[in-house]
């Protein structure tokens, strides 16, 4: 038993999570702020008007303390304003800022992704809809200057302000 707890101990140790923070990639930069599987899932919920702690985790069945370190960050971070709405006892609700509402390109890929390719042919269970006309809407990621779809053949990785070859 007490082996066991040693090795449980020591793998706990060598498991530390690797900061992205300061790297030189846009990618492993939105990684380090968003790389644990709660914060994307929050983010959703706040896109689907949740706004109050109790929404989010009664939506998502996450505990309450790892809800409340995700809403910490994504408030450190920008994404998200927290603002009372209640005296007493003193409750607040997370609102998402322009820069939260910026992240919801990279969730519509990564729910065009997941509906194309983590589902048998019959699909995603659940689908976007369009508002106005009803129909459903299947977002791709295009290049704001062209609105082409993009293509990683036909894409490299330079630094910012190199001369175009």
């Amino acid at each position: 038993m007490a082996q066991a707890r040693a090795r449980t101990d020591r793998s706990r140790r060598l498991m530390r999570r690797t900061r992205f923070h300061r790297w030189p990639c846009p990618i492993a930069r939105a990684t380090d702020l968003i790389g644990d599987w709660w914060t994307p899932l929050v983010l959703r919920e706040a896109f689907l008007g949740r706004r109050r702690f109790e929404e989010f985790q009664r939506a998502l069945g996450v505990p309450r303390a790892v809800l409340a370190k995700r809403l910490v960050r994504l408030v450190d971070d920008g994404l998200m304003t927290k603002r009372p709405y209640a005296e007493r006892p003193v409750r607040h609700e997370y609102r998402l800022t322009d820069k939260g509402r910026a992240f919801w390109d990279v969730l519509a890929a990564m729910w065009r992704w997941g509906s194309d390719w983590l589902w048998d042919d019959k699909g995603a269970p659940v689908m976007l809809i369009d508002h106005e006309t009803g129909h459903e809407v299947r977002p791709v990621v295009v290049d704001e200057h062209t609105g082409k779809r993009l293509d990683v053949r036909r894409l490299r990785v330079s630094r910012a302000g190199a001369a175009r070859q």
